[in-house]
């Protein structure tokens, strides 16, 4: 990694893993030590927020340059040309989950039993920054989480069908970005780094309902960009070649590098979310099962009876 880009990172408090991989704690894990607050995905499916470890194999290495990411993009990089083992990644990432949680025992607020148990992370939400699947041993390093108990999240962009498609292991729920509805869209607010985005992420809409996984579309929505009723007509027919098990509306949040791009304007309401929530209901058949107001987002579930916890 280059020293200028570790230096900003550090800057932003990632802890550095490798040459290419990083660790950062999430918000809810700290409102879940110090203030009994919790993740949506906790509510959601199960999972504990202060045993999350929020990390990614691929910390500068993206084949997109979204409007709305909040990471620096002036290093971006779009292939990793060598790159660290699996063992030595999870290893060195939990290492610094542990080392960035430090602190947090000599507050008073600190719930001390869930300190120690954020010390031993049994869920590996691989989604932090850039497009982890750019990572050639992806699915060994989800063997590995999984022979250590832990559950795994990805949160992919959709550009590498052909990786999914061949993972020997791929992670207990797979998310895939869908924040562009058509082509045009995706080339302004997705800003690809490749020719063939808007295809490849096709390709692997019509994968998904093959992979033996639970999968999940997320909707990134930015309030006059890609919320509008042509667009959720448009979402629809997307979803329905996906058929995802889940899927999550949810409000982009003005935070980073994306306030050089987009404003607090751009920032839907809790409201917003919800009236987008039902109209793609009604476009979709899915149902609207769960929100949580305070992080803008909400659950369809394509089954009424769909277990949601995810263990």
């Amino acid at each position: 990694m280059k020293q200028e880009i570790q230096k900003i990172l550090e800057k932003q408090h990632y802890g550095i893993v490798g040459e290419h991989s990083a660790v950062k704690l999430c918000h809810w894990l700290k409102q879940s030590l110090l203030h009994k607050r919790h993740c949506y995905k906790e509510e959601f499916y199960g999972i504990q927020s202060h045993r999350c470890l929020q990390m990614t194999p691929a910390v500068n290495h993206c084949n997109q340059t979204c409007l709305y990411c909040w990471r620096s993009q002036q290093f971006t990089e779009k292939t990793l040309e060598s790159y660290d083992e699996p063992e030595l990644i999870l290893k060195e990432a939990i290492n610094q989950q542990q080392r960035l949680i430090t602190g947090f025992k000599g507050d008073p607020r600190c719930d001390q039993t869930k300190w120690e148990e954020a010390n031993n992370p049994n869920m590996v939400a691989c989604s932090l920054s850039g497009e982890p699947t750019l990572y050639p041993e992806l699915d060994s390093f989800f063997e590995l989480c999984h022979n250590n108990n832990m559950t795994t999240f990805l949160v992919s962009n959709g550009t590498t069908p052909k990786t999914l498609e061949t993972m020997h292991t791929l992670p207990n729920q797979l998310y895939i970005s869908l924040t562009s509805s058509n082509s045009e869209l995706y080339k302004k607010l997705n800003v690809p780094l490749i020719n063939d985005g808007w295809q490849r992420l096709n390709e692997t809409l019509e994968l998904l309902p093959s992979l033996d996984t639970r999968t999940v579309i997320r909707h990134t929505l930015i309030s006059g960009w890609n919320m509008d009723d042509d667009h959720i007509k448009e979402y629809a027919k997307l979803i329905t070649k996906a058929e995802p098990d889940f899927i999550e509306p949810k409000a982009y949040v003005c935070v980073g590098h994306s306030r050089k791009r987009l404003t607090l304007a751009n920032m839907p309401t809790h409201d917003a979310i919800i009236d987008f929530s039902k109209k793609l209901a009604e476009e979709t058949g899915y149902q609207l099962i769960r929100e949580k107001k305070d992080s803008r987002v909400a659950l369809l579930a394509r089954r009424a009876d769909i277990k949601t916890n995810v263990k």
